[in-house]
């Protein structure tokens, strides 16, 4: 006979969290929720005892030296997980202040214990915690105490069967001495870390007995829908083996360069148009957007520059006014590559587009936190990773400084990256300033490394038929012989 016993997982309500607890909150355990002041944990508290509060599992909330219930409750019915129908029939608030100004552990035991078993809670909730401890006797008497208090709460609770939270104010070097920490099963630390002139919120999983749950710290918001947490992980790998056959082929939208690629793009891959600015990137990325539009695809696109790509692009715009692309856009400038990645993959999916474009990726860095800036080449190998996942169609453009005298493809040498890369670039011909192409690599496929002159009208781009000899690439001086007809 099978004796084992299995933990009984709870979803906790918030975006992104039951990813880092490996599945979910484990019933009857007893946690702690820490951070510094304004990191969030009142919010995260109320999330989840929203979330699982029911007439099935009530909730108990205590309040002590902290916020007033009728405070804390104004603030909280501004996020849309707030239920007011539940408070009092399933939540209810009950003051502590005056059991513990008595400076008697004993006596706030009592009256936990009395409201416990007289509300019969599934969930309890301590908030702030730390008061309690504060009113901690001085000496070794007042320790014992409180570890006696600790303990003894933590065991009426399991008793109880009711899953359990302490909220305290406590900094990360409190955290591992405090004696908390050896009744506690599971921790929750919160911080809002500053760097420069970027504030980024970030949680940790200190602690979560009997789970694999994800170790590190993951960035998170709070908006009117309170708190979404952007785990730092890979997406899981596609379900289904990988095909024999090649891959089908994606028009770009231009004849041209469909030839030179080898047939257009394999679908599902990733194309890095790289070249100087003016040189046309957006607009052979909003070619590869229309003419999915014209097959009845649809489309995403990502604007990263300045102005908005798309307010500067007629036909862009029109796309994006019918509803053929949707516009991802952010104007905050303490992004994480987690929220990149969520608000796109969050559009493919509402959308159900098979065309990505991404305009441009050199300005990803512009929008993400300091602290998110020092390894470039991890964001981007996340973003496109996974938007692999989706089996989308992809180009990100990527503005280089054009310098005659070097040939360079990417940022921070992530053009291994991709699956195929298209250069564009400056040329001196006969003492004009000429724009040529060429397709440095399409991965496993054979492809043109011509070198093709290009003009852009108010028809668009359009590449000129046949390869051009040139010569002094890396000089700047431009000698030119035009191949025969």
């Amino acid at each position: 006979m099978n004796l084992k016993v299995q933990l009984g997982l709870q979803p906790t309500g918030v975006p992104g969290l039951d990813t880092l607890l490996g599945g979910g909150l484990s019933e009857f355990s007893f946690n702690v929720i820490a951070g510094s002041p304004g990191s969030g944990k009142t919010t995260l508290a109320h999330q989840i005892m929203f979330a699982l509060a029911g007439p099935d599992k009530k909730a108990l909330f205590f309040t002590v030296l902290g916020e007033p219930p009728l405070k804390m409750l104004r603030y909280q019915q501004q996020y849309q997980f707030f239920d007011v129908d539940k408070v009092d029939d399933s939540i209810r608030y009950v003051n502590l202040a005056d059991d513990l100004r008595a400076g008697d552990f004993s006596g706030v035991l009592e009256r936990i214990t009395r409201e416990v078993e007289a509300f019969s809670p599934g969930l309890v909730f301590v908030d702030s915690f730390r008061s309690v401890v504060q009113m901690a006797k001085n000496g070794n008497e007042g320790v014992s105490d409180l570890q006696y208090f600790i303990q003894e709460l933590g065991t009426r609770m399991t008793s109880w069967q009711a899953t359990t939270f302490l909220i305290g104010e406590y900094a990360n070097a409190d955290i591992e001495a405090n004696p908390i920490m050896t009744v506690a099963d599971g921790m929750l630390s919160l911080s809002n870390d500053i760097a420069g002139n970027s504030s980024v919120r970030k949680i940790r999983i200190v602690k979560m007995r009997g789970q694999a749950h994800l170790l590190g710290a993951h960035t998170f918001r709070i908006d009117a829908h309170g708190l979404k947490i952007y785990p730092r992980m890979l997406p899981p790998l596609a379900g289904t083996p990988a095909q024999a056959s090649a891959p089908a082929r994606i028009s770009t939208g231009n004849t041209e360069l469909d030839a030179m690629l080898g047939g257009g793009l394999p679908q599902g891959h990733a194309a890095m148009v790289v070249g100087p600015s003016g040189s046309g990137k957006t607009i052979l990325g909003t070619a590869f957007l229309a003419h999915g539009a014209r097959r009845g695809e649809r489309g995403v696109i990502a604007c990263f520059e300045k102005g908005a790509a798309h307010l500067r692009n007629a036909e862009l715009d029109t796309l994006v006014r019918d509803g053929h692309v949707a516009l991802v856009q952010s104007r905050s400038l303490d992004l994480s590559v987690e929220e990149i990645l969520d608000d796109l993959i969050t559009a493919v999916e509402r959308s159900g587009a098979t065309r990505v474009v991404i305009d441009s990726l050199s300005e990803v860095s512009l929008y993400l936190a300091p602290e998110f800036q020092g390894d470039y080449r991890s964001s981007v190998f996340r973003i496109l990773a996974g938007l692999a996942r989706l089996g989308v169609t992809v180009v990100v453009t990527m503005g280089l400084d054009d310098r005659f005298t070097e040939l360079r493809f990417s940022q921070s040498d992530t053009s291994f990256l991709a699956d195929a890369i298209v250069a564009m670039r400056y040329v001196e011909l006969d003492g004009t300033l000429a724009k040529v192409m060429t397709v440095v690599k399409v991965r496993g496929s054979a492809h043109s490394a011509d070198l093709r002159r290009y003009t852009i009208d108010a028809r668009g781009l359009r590449i000129e038929p046949g390869a051009l000899a040139y010569t002094g690439l890396l000089s700047g001086r431009a000698t030119t012989v035009l191949p025969p007809e």
